[in-house]
């Protein structure tokens, strides 16, 4: 139930139901902050008789240092362990005797907690993340148990899975002075080094209503469910308001290459490139771009690298719109039985840079335009991911930036493919990092993870 978020635009739809698939939604979200500085949002939907309460805390693995790594995921944990007044079993038992589910996440930019169930029970969603986000109780038992949780869940899913752990270290390698730089979950050194007054010292600084944002969706009326929620958070102390700045990476003056070597049957090819994220025009471009090379099966990578060349069974491209820094343009493939590594790089690399040699044709760029527009409006029915979105864009800057979100991409032009990819996606720019299969040890015992990285050149 309690995890890390590995979400992207389209792992996380953002389309939000409205009377009008062309309807704006600054005119249906009413936003008011309470006087210790609590922001709330809500959307009044009345489609079912059924509502999401959301608690977003502006924490994740960006709000991090050195050694500290995996604090935030960590104390998403502990949140479940109870408070003063409330065990953590009644917390669990309190929301399914409602007719509800729960569920949390963390991310690097933010940590999220959110119920779902029926309208006329949301009030109990209410009461109870107000009473953790000020009464949590932090024992030394529940730490050092969720401690070994996290622990196995990092050998689990980094460590003993190949592609991820190679995603890791491809931004480790990519990401020199943001914090971007480590996982959501933290270095298994530092998590054995983490202690109990490290836990409260992050709790008392990022969990407090001057560094929150609730949002909540669903059949209510906002006069009514706003006075439920000012009588539960409103006599919270405001709390500290911590500095969000993060340092921003100097521009990459060459290419990075690490290579992972470990006991798989296929390599792996994964790229990144440093690209702006939602406040700059140049971000709705990469999201054309992306959906250019790998929207679907008649998008570029699947007709060329799949089809025609046969060179993998599966390539992608990512654009992390939604993040609150700067992060990666992220391209991927997985090569056929046989097929060498390096030919499908320079495969890869071909299909980029025609991004940015000959204009994209009218009937292509519609396509890509056409398909984004169409993830907005399919996903529409979903309370949870409508606030959701709602929290994703407001970390990063500012909701109503939803409604900017398809006409942005509608003004896209082949000359701005043109000129963001020369901008964006060349060599010196990127951060390249390959899986390498390496045969099992003879005393059967597995070969130790290893990744080594290259020199940056210099231009």
């Amino acid at each position: 139930m309690i995890g890390i978020a590995l979400l992207s635009f389209w792992t996380l739809p953002f389309a939000l139901s409205s009377p009008s698939a062309n309807a704006g939604l600054r005119d249906q979200i009413y936003e008011t902050t309470l006087p210790n500085g609590l922001k709330i949002i809500l959307l009044e939907n009345h489609k079912a008789p059924v509502a999401t309460f959301q608690v977003w805390y502006r924490v994740g693995s960006r709000n991090e240092s050195w050694g500290k790594t995996g604090l935030s995921h960590m104390l998403e944990h502990m949140m479940f362990k109870g408070t003063r007044g409330i065990s953590g079993q009644t917390f669990t038992r309190i929301i399914e005797e409602a007719g509800g589910n729960d569920n949390a996440f963390t991310s690097k930019d933010y940590t999220a907690y959110f119920e779902s169930m029926s309208a006329e029970q949301i009030h109990v969603a209410i009461e109870l993340e107000a009473d953790r986000m000020h009464n949590l109780l932090l024992r030394g038992q529940d730490f050092e148990t969720e401690r070994m949780v996290v622990m196995e869940e990092r050998r689990l899913r980094t460590e003993d899975n190949p592609q991820a752990y190679l995603d890791e270290q491809l931004a480790a390698t990519a990401f020199q002075i943001h914090p971007y730089r480590w996982p959501i979950i933290g270095w298994m050194q530092d998590l054995k080094a983490l202690s109990l007054e490290d836990l409260n010292t992050y709790y008392r600084t990022y969990y407090s209503p001057a560094n929150a944002v609730v949002i909540a969706a669903g059949d209510f009326k906002k006069t009514e469910i706003l006075t439920k929620i000012e009588k539960a958070f409103g006599s919270i102390p405001r709390g500290p308001s911590p500095n969000q700045t993060k340092p921003l990476e100097d521009p990459q003056l060459g290419e990075r290459r690490i290579q992972v070597n470990r006991e798989v049957q296929l390599p792996f090819i994964l790229m990144g490139y440093h690209v702006p994220n939602l406040k700059t025009p140049d971000s709705y471009v990469l999201e054309v771009i992306s959906a250019i090379l790998a929207q679907g099966r008649s998008s570029r990578l699947y007709e060329r690298l799949v089809r025609e060349k046969k060179l993998v069974q599966s390539a992608s491209a990512d654009h992390d719109l939604l993040s609150r820094d700067p992060s990666l343009f992220l391209v991927s493939a997985e090569p056929l039985p046989g097929k060498d590594v390096a030919e499908v790089e320079k495969a890869l690399n071909h299909e980029i840079q025609q991004l940015s040699e000959k204009p994209v044709p009218a009937e292509e760029l519609e396509k890509a335009k056409n398909q984004l527009e169409a993830a907005f409006v399919f996903s529409q029915d979903s309370l949870v991911r409508q606030a959701m979105v709602l929290a994703q864009f407001e970390i990063v800057w500012d909701w109503r930036k939803i409604d900017d979100y398809v006409p942005q991409v509608r003004t896209v032009t082949p000359d701005d493919i043109t000129r963001v990819a020369k901008q964006h996606l060349v060599p010196e720019n990127r951060t390249v990092g390959i899986l390498v299969p390496v045969p099992p040890r003879d005393d059967g015992k597995s070969v130790p993870t290893g990744a080594s990285v290259g020199k940056e050149a210099v231009r």
